[in-house]
């Protein structure tokens, strides 16, 4: 059975604790060792303090042996206990009696505990229901850790399972307004070639930009940004003036680590769901800002034809779909996405998302 692996927190404040039950023990062994008209102070400390560092020595070794026997039967764990606890005993008295022996001869005192039978009598009792203490401490230490641990690797998963889905919505993104731009091209390729051929080189560059993008999942909104370009250059190209853009990030928000490809369909959809179905120009705006601890996303485009009521809303809807869904996988209920119709017509697109400085770990 896997081990749970070691804690350094843990393992200092089992030190300090078994350092200071001996010194509380040592203390108070003390009074009655006066008391009782003894004369060498350090006698009752020696005694209790190596007690319990002999204890906590053996302590980590019978955590060891209590997870060894955790994959065998009911009766085997039973043997297994039952020779643990002897050992423990002989190890135990060995380690402190060896410690009082040494003090004892530096301190030039004589030292006469009695035989090694009548130690091992006195010591057995005491030394069994310590053992069986320190068991029932390491099952609970155990379960604790592998709790932990099992947490961790939950979360590892759940983190690996967003970064999976993440691209993979990323992904169907590509085709989406690759398609689109190539009918684009199309359009204009009978009327006017070298215009054709801009947008064909823009198409290029932005298809390098995003397989750039998505191969690191997340980007500066900076960089996000400099994505957006490239597209909008096309679709300026596609409907000229009848399209004009607005962008304004603050430098906090520019900042900020962002999913890839998160803006291209709010931007397309803006700009296909206006611009197509307006006679007038229309402007398409992007504003971006951090308030509050959380970075505010809003895409919009205004002062064309009105939209008859709800056509806003249920514009782009499998786009929005995805967006709603690739927000959710990078990060859960923390974000939130609003798209409603504006008055006087148009529709606006607000993403409220956390403030991240770095791109999340798995």
């Amino acid at each position: 059975m896997r081990r749970p692996s070691r804690h350094p927190a843990l393992l200092w404040a089992y030190i300090a604790l078994v350092l200071g039950l001996g010194l509380l023990q040592g203390l108070a062994e003390l009074q009655h060792y006066l008391a009782g008209g003894g004369r060498l102070a350090w006698e009752p400390l020696l005694w209790e303090l190596s007690s319990a560092l002999s204890a906590g020595l053996l302590g980590p070794a019978v955590y060891r042996w209590h997870v060894r026997s955790l994959g065998q039967s009911r009766l085997q764990q039973l043997w297994c206990h039952a020779a643990g606890a002897a050992l423990y005993v002989l190890a135990h008295v060995s380690l402190m009696f060896g410690m009082r022996f040494a003090v004892y001869a530096l301190m030039g005192v004589g030292y006469h505990p009695g035989s090694a039978g009548s130690v091992l009598a006195y010591e057995a009792g005491k030394d069994v229901a310590s053992y069986l203490i320190f068991i029932a401490i390491s099952h609970g230490l155990y379960l604790y850790l592998r709790a932990r641990e099992q947490d961790t690797e939950l979360q590892r998963t759940r983190t690996a399972l967003a970064e999976t889905q993440l691209a993979r919505l990323a992904e169907q993104l590509q085709p989406h307004f690759l398609f689109n731009t190539l009918n684009l091209v199309s359009s204009v390729m009978y009327e006017d070639v070298a215009r054709a051929d801009r947008i064909l080189c823009q198409l290029a560059d932005l298809l390098r930009q995003a397989l750039a993008a998505q191969a690191q999942s997340w980007q500066r909104l900076e960089d996000e940004l400099r994505l957006v370009e490239p597209f909008l250059a096309i679709m300026q190209a596609r409907f000229g003036e009848r399209l004009q853009l607005r962008i304004e990030a603050t430098p906090e928000a520019r900042a900020c680590i962002v999913p890839a490809l998160l803006l291209i369909s709010p931007v397309e959809n803006a700009v296909k769901h206006g611009v197509a179905v307006s006679s007038g120009p229309v402007c398409v705006s992007l504003q971006a800002r951090c308030e509050q601890g959380r970075l505010h996303l809003r895409v919009e485009n205004s002062d064309g034809s009105p939209l008859p009521p709800g056509q806003a809303v249920r514009a782009g809807a499998l786009g929005l779909s995805n967006l709603q869904a690739r927000l959710r996988a990078a990060y859960g209920d923390e974000a939130q996405c609003l798209l409603a119709p504006r008055e006087g017509g148009g529709a606006c697109l607000t993403l409220t998302l956390p403030l991240h400085a770095e791109a999340p770990q798995p």
